[in-house]
């Protein structure tokens, strides 16, 4: 099962500033929904841990990243994946920067592929909570970089 997701939104900061935050997981990750924990390998690997609740199958995810996509300060690109109790996750999302009046647009992209009994159990669940956590995301995203 595949969830497609994209918008763009502006801020009112420099490309500069924009990448550098999108690309330090540190600041990036805790915004992520349910975010529990997060280790990083080096400066492009790192694993998040968070809280999964989809019908009765509950636990935590852990999804390895990596920032796949690096040219500062046009884009970053992550690719991950995880596991969680009944299935696993691959996921990619990308971020395009591009200068705007009195800052930056933020063009944004990704798509999750949900596999094995999770995508079964929570079939239609899956992408109206996928794409509220991913709004939920972007608005942290928003309001960090405001």
């Amino acid at each position: 099962m595949a969830i497609k997701f994209g918008g763009e939104f502006q801020v009112n900061r420099t490309p500069e500033e924009v990448y550098d935050f999108l690309t330090d997981p540190a600041k990036f990750a805790p915004l992520l929904p349910d975010f529990k924990s997060m280790t990083v390998q080096d400066t492009t690997h790192f694993t998040v841990k968070v809280n999964v609740g989809i019908s009765y199958i509950k636990g935590t995810a852990d999804v390895k990243m990596e920032l796949a996509q690096a040219d500062r300060p046009k884009r970053a690109q992550y690719k991950g994946n995880g596991s969680v109790s009944g299935g696993n996750v691959s996921l990619t999302a990308g971020f395009d920067l591009s200068p705007s009046p009195g800052g930056t647009k933020v063009a944004w992209q990704g798509e999750a592929q949900i596999f094995g009994g999770l995508a079964s159990v929570a079939g239609g669940l899956l992408e109206p909570l996928g794409k509220k956590n991913v709004q939920k995301l972007i608005d942290g995203l928003q309001a960090a970089l405001s």
